[in-house]
């Protein structure tokens, strides 16, 4: 949004990309609503991906192929250049450049996390393998 006001000089304007991304994420809020609504795992299991192969299957055209029907704001649709001076100016450099560094960095630290809570699992089930192993040798 803090693209739009400084290119557009709104915070939201009709335009395909943006309203078939908004569609999209309204459909994947309703799919995790779908999900915590049901109690029996197995039911909840076979409607969420009956579900997601209908939402997935509506994505497509919501954000493929409308907007490459219908002229856009966006760089590169309906005769705008793709990706020029004017998409990514001084002012707006000040919110990219950090943005992709901390999201990079987001991403590492995920990973690290994940890395870490892998090997206290691991080191935990050889734990138990151990005190398994004592138990029935006795």
């Amino acid at each position: 949004m803090a693209w739009a006001r400084f290119t557009w000089g709104a915070w939201w304007v009709n335009d395909p990309k943006l309203n078939g991304a908004a569609i999209g994420m309204l459909i994947y809020c309703a799919y995790l609503i779908l999900r915590s609504s049901l109690e029996d795992e197995q039911q909840r299991a076979r409607i969420s991906a009956i579900y997601n192969i209908f939402a997935f299957s509506t994505l497509i055209p919501l954000l493929f192929i409308l907007p490459r029907l219908t002229d856009s704001l966006h760089p590169g649709n309906g005769g705008n250049p793709g990706f020029s001076n004017y998409d990514l100016d001084n002012n707006m450099r000040i919110v990219f450049y950090p943005a992709v560094i901390g999201w990079i960095l987001l991403g590492v630290w995920l990973t690290q996390l994940g890395v870490r809570i892998g090997k206290i699992g691991r080191v935990l089930e050889e734990r138990e393998g151990s005190v398994v192993r004592k138990a029935v040798a006795k």
